[in-house]
């Protein structure tokens, strides 16, 4: 099969596609041909030797994908080959025309495949953040960074459980946030005012997903550090004392059904920004590193 790959640390220039053995699903696993996956900031930083630099060189790439399934593991039940689905690859490798997953959800068939490779990961880091942070039904919870894929996917999530959510974001994004069910405000100078303009009575929860330095800001306005939680900024987490996300300690797989199913009924999407063809991966990369595209970027495989 192709996939991606690079063998060095370095610009988009050190990616490669090349021709790997096609993996085998194991016991609790299926292999779907692939026909989209998502590209993440992870995806860059990696190929920078920017985070998990101790991993071992040449390495793949790719958390999520969808396609259709081709080949069953052991122990799996609900899901046959030929079906659609939409999932995360355990071993980084769903930048692939194979993908082994290990979790996964049916898609559904207003999905085109772009759309349904760009839910899992903003899915799951949404879900598992609000989980770690307690928001419930008549929480207010601020979310810093709205307007992306992660922030998006948590104020749809955030408002389905029942909470009072405030999302920042640029002039620009507002109106799609108010489409999402949340009120907006612009980030930058005064942000904090803007916020106690709209909710008098006080932020219980504030979720950072875009690393933009506001962690002491969030701080101030729910009251103490253990009601801020981000997924974006680990030093500033550290200098705060605000708690820092990842999957290490758990994921919230089941999101993945709960937004395939929210999509289905036209109640939840991850804007995709722009599409690219596989052999184009570097220049997605080259794309992704501006920051000048609005909402996910998608390999198309098949």
């Amino acid at each position: 099969m192709r996939a991606v790959r690079f063998g060095r640390f370095g610009g988009p220039e050190v990616l490669e596609i090349v021709d790997l053995p096609d993996p085998r699903p194991g016991a609790g696993e299926i292999r779907v041909r692939v026909r989209a996956a998502g590209i993440n900031a992870s995806d860059w930083k990696k190929r920078r030797g920017l985070i998990d630099r101790e991993l071992e060189l040449p390495r793949t790439l790719g958390h999520e994908a969808a396609g259709i399934v081709d080949e069953v593991g052991d122990d799996v039940s609900g899901v046959a080959v030929g079906d659609r689905v939409l999932g995360v690859s355990p071993y980084g490798a769903a930048q692939a025309e194979l993908a082994v997953l290990s979790s996964w959800a049916p898609v559904p068939d207003s999905l085109d495949w772009a759309r349904a490779a760009a839910i899992p990961a903003a899915a799951e880091t949404a879900a598992r953040a609000l989980d770690q942070l307690g928001v419930a039904a008549g929480s207010t919870v601020l979310v810093s960074g709205a307007s992306g894929s992660v922030g998006s996917a948590a104020v749809q999530f955030a408002v389905a459980r029942g909470a009072h959510v405030i999302g920042t974001g640029s002039p620009g994004t507002h109106a799609a946030l108010r489409a999402l069910g949340a009120e907006a405000v612009a980030y930058g100078a005064g942000m904090p005012d803007r916020v106690r303009a709209l909710a008098p009575g006080g932020v219980d929860l504030a979720l950072d997903v875009a690393g933009s330095g506001v962690l002491p800001e969030l701080v101030e306005l729910t009251g103490a550090p253990e009601r801020v939680l981000t997924v974006a900024d680990f030093r500033g987490a550290r200098r705060t004392g605000v708690r820092f996300s990842r999957g290490d300690t758990g994921r919230a797989t089941y999101a993945l059904d709960r937004a395939a199913r929210m999509a289905g009924a036209g109640r939840f999407s991850v804007p995709v920004g722009r599409t690219f063809p596989l052999p184009e991966v570097a220049d997605a990369h080259r794309v992704g590193e501006t920051g000048t595209v609005r909402g996910k970027l998608v390999l198309l495989v098949g």
